[in-house]
């Protein structure tokens, strides 16, 4: 991962903690991708895909494919660590330059 992908995930993570999240786990790969994020709060396991641009929207960069090999993971995931925990994926797009850029968290971006 480059220097500035690195950045970007560990503000995530610190945003995230500051929202009352746990960090399950970081960078969980199966063959079908990677999730850049698993955090829990309130119970739920938030499964978040970490963008950063420093000019363009960065949700832009979630594609259809995109949404369909994270869900992917996901099964790869709950096969790895079986939960009955409900789960939603999330994204956190981080906008301009780092680490002074705004961060929106998105929840539930797919259905």
């Amino acid at each position: 991962m480059n220097t500035r992908g690195q950045l970007a995930e560990n503000l995530a993570c610190q945003y995230l903690q500051k929202q009352g999240c746990s960090i399950v786990c970081r960078n969980f790969y199966s063959s079908f991708g990677e999730i850049d994020i698993v955090a829990l709060k309130g119970g739920v396991l938030h499964f978040v895909e970490v963008k950063s641009r420093r000019q363009d929207e960065p949700l832009y960069a979630i594609t259809p494919h995109k949404l369909k090999k994270i869900q992917q993971t996901i099964d790869v995931y709950f096969q790895e660590n079986p939960s009955d925990s409900p789960f939603c994926i999330d994204a956190l797009t981080l906008k301009g330059e780092l680490p002074n850029c705004q961060i929106e968290w998105i929840q539930n971006i797919a259905f």
